[in-house]
């Protein structure tokens, strides 16, 4: 018998079984598929949320706001998903990292730079 990553012994026959099995193997791929498409939801769905609350307090559109969060992510070499739900738990009173802060006032101030200088009267 042998112990694999579930904790349980199995006998090795169900391995074994399951490596001769085209279904077996099917079945093994689309679980892990699965598993990919749910974390890969779940990040999305804290973006957005991030993305909604930049919007509100910058206030921008969807565009910079999601471009704000990528700047941030790449400043402090995280994942968008990762910098997205450290702002909602910003949000919900969970303090921010010092990185995080930091780049997130830099990327604050690009924007209000940017947005003033497109508001600003041609010359001419």
């Amino acid at each position: 018998m042998q112990r694999l990553r579930d904790g349980f012994r199995h006998t090795g026959r169900a391995d074994a079984v399951e490596e001769r099995d085209p279904a077996a193997q099917d079945v093994v791929a689309l679980r892990a598929e699965i598993d990919q498409l749910r974390r890969v939801l779940a990040g999305r769905t804290v973006v957005d949320q991030a993305c909604g609350m930049v919007m509100v307090l910058a206030p921008c559109r969807r565009g910079p706001a999601r471009s704000l969060l990528v700047d941030v992510a790449r400043q402090c070499n995280a994942q968008l998903p990762d910098v997205a739900a450290a702002v909602v738990a910003a949000w919900e009173g969970e303090p921010l990292s010092r990185l995080m802060r930091r780049a997130l006032r830099h990327a604050l101030r690009r924007l209000y730079a940017e947005d003033r200088g497109c508001d600003a009267p041609t010359a001419g």
